[in-house]
C-alpha cells in the first residue's frame, strides 16, 4: 500500500513539469511553450506511475487474499478493493499520457512524430489527469476509515487519518472546483499504509496469527 503511494507520488508529483511561466497566475499556456519542456521528467514519470499500477494491483490482490475474503462481511474491505482496482486503471491511462509525452517531445526518442500542436494536446489532456485519478484512492482511504470507525477492523488511529484524507480530498474539491486535488490520496495512502503496518489492528494481528 505504501509502496503504491510513494511510486505514485513519483509519477504524479515528483516528476510534474510546468512552463516556467506558469508559476504567475496570469500566464496563458499555448503551443509556444511546448519546446522549452525537457522530456525525461515525464518518462520518468510515466515508468513510475506503471510501477504503482503495478504495486495497486498486487496490493489489491493481497488484500482480496487476507482481508476481504477472511472478513467478507466487510463494507470497508470491499472498498478498499474496488478503489484500488480502479485507480489501477484510471492511472493507467493517465500514467500513459506522461510516458508519451517522454516519448515525443523534443529531444526524446521519437522526436518529430507529432508537430508541437500535437505534443500540446499531450500536454493538456496530463496536465491534471494523473492528480484526477487519483480519486478512486481517496475512495479506498474512506473505505479503510470505516473499517476502523464502524466495523472494528483497524484501530482507530489509521483510520481517523484515512477519513481525514478522504473528506479533505472531496470537501477540497467542493470548495475550490479544482479536480486535480484528490492526489492528496498519494501521501495519505503512504501514511496509513505505514501506520496500518505497524498497528494493532486486527486486520493485521490476526494475520500474523
Amino acid at each position: 500500500m505504501s509502496a503504491a503511494g510513494l511510486l505514485g507520488m513519483v509519477g504524479t508529483l515528483f516528476t510534474d513539469q510546468r512552463p516556467a511561466g506558469e508559476a504567475s497566475g496570469d500566464y496563458t499556456v499555448s503551443v509556444r511553450d511546448i519546446p522549452d519542456l525537457d522530456h525525461l521528467p515525464f518518462r520518468i514519470g510515466g515508468f513510475g506511475g506503471f510501477l504503482c499500477v503495478a504495486a495497486l494491483l498486487v496490493f489489491a490482490a493481497v488484500w482480496r487474499r487476507h482481508v476481504s475474503q477472511r472478513y467478507d462481511w466487510s463494507i470497508g474491505a470491499s472498498i478498499v478493493s474496488f478503489g484500488a482496482v480502479a485507480a489501477a486503471g484510471t492511472l493507467t491511462l493517465a500514467y500513459g499520457w506522461k510516458g508519451a509525452l517522454g516519448n515525443y517531445l523534443h529531444g526524446a526518442i521519437e522526436e518529430g512524430t507529432y508537430d508541437d500542436a500535437g505534443l500540446y494536446t499531450y500536454y493538456v489532456m496530463n496536465d491534471f489527469s494523473p492528480f484526477i485519478a487519483a480519486l478512486p484512492l481517496a475512495v479506498a482511504l474512506g473505505g479503510i476509515a470505516w473499517m476502523g470507525l464502524r466495523e472494528g477492523l483497524v484501530t482507530r488511529g489509521p483510520a481517523v487519518l484515512a477519513g481525514l484524507v478522504c473528506l479533505l480530498a472531496f470537501v477540497a474539491v467542493a470548495a475550490t472546483g479544482v479536480p486535480g486535488l484528490p492526489f492528496v490520496a498519494l501521501p495519505g495512502f503512504v501514511l496509513v499504509g505505514s501506520w496500518l503496518s505497524l498497528s494493532r489492528s486486527r486486520i493485521v494481528k490476526e494475520d500474523l496469527s
